[in-house]
């Protein structure tokens, strides 16, 4: 995929959740990007801690995750196991930070706010991520005008386009 300057990709290896809300903090914050080493550490460093919290909060979160909850939490661990709702909401937690979860609407070829995290925390300058509804995660950046909305809408939509005619 060409690179855009709507989003930042983020690599497909497990940590894809955990790596989009570290960016995501750093572009928040206004701190620069990090580099790929230093955002897989911090991925990894998220993990544990959103894991610890998970089992902090397990009261209010075991009927929120599928299965057998300590096996759960043993498997989310792994720095390859992919997060999800759980994973995100705990990092709104662990980061005290409001995260937004957004994903193109394909009818309208928009983008669309599909959950939100953490709101106790505000609503402004929210982590942004962007969901592809097949288990991955990208950094959205944090500064969307109209305009700039669209033309990245638009440019989604023929990546997309184009990797389904494949």
């Amino acid at each position: 995929m060409p690179k855009r300057d709507w989003k930042f990709g983020i690599p497909g290896d497990g940590r894809c959740l955990f790596r989009s809300v570290v960016h995501g903090d750093c572009l928040r914050l206004g701190k620069p990007s990090p580099s790929e080493a230093d955002e897989r550490e911090l991925a990894d460093e998220l993990r544990a801690k959103v894991t610890d919290e998970l089992i902090k909060r397990r009261a209010d979160t075991e009927w929120f995750v599928e299965g057998d909850f300590d096996t759960y939490v043993m498997k989310m661990r792994r720095p390859h196991s992919w997060g999800g709702e759980p994973e995100l909401l705990m990092s709104s937690h662990v980061l005290q930070v409001p995260i937004t979860v957004h994903m193109l609407d394909k009818k309208t070829n928009s983008l669309k706010v599909i959950a939100e995290y953490g709101q106790e925390y505000g609503k402004e300058n929210p982590v942004r991520v962007l969901y592809h509804g097949y288990g991955h995660y990208d950094t959205l950046k944090n500064q969307f005008g109209g305009l700039q909305l669209k033309r990245f809408c638009e440019e989604l939509d023929h990546v997309l386009y184009r990797q389904l005619r494949k």
